[in-house]
């Protein structure tokens, strides 16, 4: 993504301290655990190979990325709409120009008419903040960038990243925060993502032409190698089957297809709109300019319950 993007800086009130002490941190009322499994029964890995580690006991995968090669992996099965949730420790010190991104693609070679959901980790210089980017392609439309930072350090620990994807909405969480909420309008113009299975993937990779202050700030390859580390992926889902497997029709059955995760809870709502008010960096509703040509998406005139 190398669209110009205009950066905004906030003053973060107090209620930063009870986010991160998860005293705000709304969550749907029934959910089931899903399935944690180890990378060998559901992942396989792209890229460097011998860029990928796991502990002794399988539970923490890191990546790593050199000056010669990045790494990733993805699953061997694909989703349909469902819970999708990993624990991620981010590269620390001076990670200008690095890129750790946790997504969900309907296609293994990210096809020109791909569905995509993305997590994308924009790594920065020594002091200066993290700030994660979420997009949404339908068809391979995408152009739906937003940008926040984080009410903590994801370097100093695991943090979960999580996306929920029903029939009515898509739902980016940060440690069970909602920071982003995108509506099915239910219409032929709407670019809400609903009809193809994914796969999910992770990578890190060298984006330095466009990731730091829109490239502006280079890698430095002296801090090299650049490692992520990942634990505690978790996925309650419809696990596509070809030609059509018998789930889709019953994910109503499901705690992430209930009414009650078709719209935010009244604590979420509370959680999302601090995080509105404190956190937003970049808004593609908000830029007018990247638009003037086309008009504004439709979501961006739209005003869905959330």
């Amino acid at each position: 993504m190398e669209a110009k993007m205009e950066l905004r800086t906030h003053l973060l009130s107090p209620l930063a301290f009870l986010l991160a002490m998860g005293f705000l941190m709304g969550s749907f009322p029934t959910r089931a655990s899903g399935s944690t499994f180890s990378f060998a029964d559901s992942c396989e890995v792209t890229g460097a190979s011998e860029n990928f580690q796991a502990s002794s006991d399988g539970s923490v995968w890191s990546l790593t990325l050199t000056n010669n090669s990045g790494c990733g992996f993805q699953t061997k099965q694909r989703y349909i709409f469902g819970w999708f949730t990993m624990k991620i420790k981010l590269v620390g010190g001076d990670s200008a120009g690095v890129v750790t991104a946790y997504y969900m693609c309907s296609d293994l070679g990210a096809g020109p008419t791909r569905d995509e959901l993305d997590f994308e980790f924009l790594g920065n210089s020594t002091g200066e903040p993290y700030l994660v980017q979420t997009n949404v392609f339908k068809n391979g439309t995408g152009n739906r960038e937003m940008r926040h930072s984080l009410w903590f350090d994801p370097t100093e620990d695991y943090h979960s990243y999580s996306i929920l994807w029903n029939t009515e909405q898509i739902v980016f969480f940060v440690d069970e925060v909602a920071i982003r909420v995108y509506k099915n309008l239910g219409t032929a113009a709407n670019n809400f993502p609903n009809s193809k299975p994914m796969y999910i993937f992770s990578s890190i990779w060298d984006a330095d032409n466009w990731a730091t202050r829109g490239g502006l700030v280079k890698t430095n390859w002296t801090y090299a190698p650049f490692v992520s580390s990942y634990t505690e992926f978790t996925i309650d889902s419809c696990q596509w089957v070809d030609p059509y497997p018998s789930c889709v029709s019953t994910t109503s059955q499901q705690w992430w297809d209930q009414p009650d995760t078709w719209q935010l809870s009244n604590s979420q709502k509370i959680d999302y709109a601090w995080v509105g008010r404190n956190l937003v960096v970049y808004d593609y509703c908000t830029d007018t300019e990247r638009f003037a040509a086309t008009g504004m998406p439709l979501e961006c005139t739209s005003s869905p319950s959330l």
